[in-house]
């Protein structure tokens, strides 16, 4: 495995904009939860029970990772790629983060979903079995989310050692990622990517517009 960047943001820190960029500057694809497929499912299933997982294989191919569910294996990640820049993304308050995931991730995670749609179903299924075992098991209350959320960026700080660690919040664009990888910063903006707009407008067109209102 040739992770050059674990990303250890939870969703909705940016992650979207993240892949994107971590994408140009490492020359490989990012890993983030758009990259599921439906045969990595158990695979998942079984790391947020504590089953042995191979993270090679799982992680094979791309050079970074970010988001959920590979946000919530930060450690695991890291151990596997002692290498790899550990990148932290954050909002600038527990707040303003939740503000984001209320109004996208836990609307689609509370929705329903077709019946005769059995990938989607294992799907949805999986990131609450991560969120309630790697996470909080009320991720969808407000102050228990939010508790988690400062518990997790907390460990993060704590236990990656600081020339490791990147801390990251949207607005911070390429510098913080570009020092800490050795390579040039590039002229282009930084990418702006899934803002909640964008991201409740997807799920309207995917799932029907009752999911994102």
């Amino acid at each position: 495995m040739q992770l050059k960047v674990v990303g250890a943001g939870l969703g909705r820190t940016g992650t979207a904009s993240l892949k994107n960029a971590l994408e140009r500057l490492t020359g490989g694809p990012c890993y983030h939860m758009l990259e599921v497929a439906p045969e990595s499912v158990a695979a998942w299933d079984a790391a947020a029970r504590g089953e042995s997982v191979d993270w090679e294989a799982l992680m094979r191919g791309y050079t970074a990772s970010v988001d959920w569910p590979a946000a919530a294996f930060w450690p695991e990640l890291s151990a596997a790629n002692p290498d790899a820049v550990v990148l932290l993304s954050t909002r600038a308050t527990p707040q303003q983060w939740w503000a984001s995931m209320e109004r996208t991730i836990v609307g689609v995670l509370s929705a329903e979903v077709p019946p005769e749609d059995v990938s989607l179903t294992a799907h949805r299924a999986m990131v609450r079995e991560v969120f309630a075992r790697r996470f909080t098991p009320d991720w969808r209350d407000p102050e228990a989310a939010m508790a988690a959320y400062t518990r997790h960026n907390e460990r993060v700080r704590s236990e990656v050692p600081a020339q490791q660690l990147v801390e990251w919040q949207p607005g911070d664009g390429w510098e913080p990622i570009c020092a800490a990888l050795g390579v040039a910063v590039p002229s282009d903006p930084f990418p702006h990517e899934n803002s909640t707009a964008e991201f409740r407008a997807r799920m309207a067109d995917s799932l029907g517009a009752e999911t994102a209102s």
